[in-house]
C-alpha cells in the first residue's frame, strides 16, 4: 500500500523513533510502513491520521482494482 507517512513525518522534523513513540509502536514499524513493506493495521492507519491531522485516504493509497459491476 502506497503511503506518505515519511512526507508528513519529515515534514514535522521527527525522526521515525520520535513518531513511533508517539503512536505507541517500534522504529521498526514505522520504517517497515515508510518502505511500504508493512500495511499497518486499520487501528494504526488511524492513528497516524489522526496524529498528522488528515484525512486516513490522504495519508494511505491502497492502489486496488476497480471492481466488477
Amino acid at each position: 500500500m502506497k503511503n506518505e507517512v515519511r512526507r508528513h513525518r519529515e515534514k514535522r522534523g521527527l525522526s521515525q523513533g520520535d513518531l513511533a513513540a508517539l503512536v505507541g509502536v517500534s522504529r521498526q514499524t514505522i520504517n517497515a510502513i515508510e518502505r511500504e513493506r508493512y500495511d499497518p493495521s486499520l487501528e494504526l492507519a488511524f492513528k497516524l491520521a489522526a496524529f498528522f491531522e488528515v484525512p486516513i485516504e490522504s495519508l494511505f493509497d491502497p492502489d486496488l482494482e476497480p471492481l466488477d459491476e
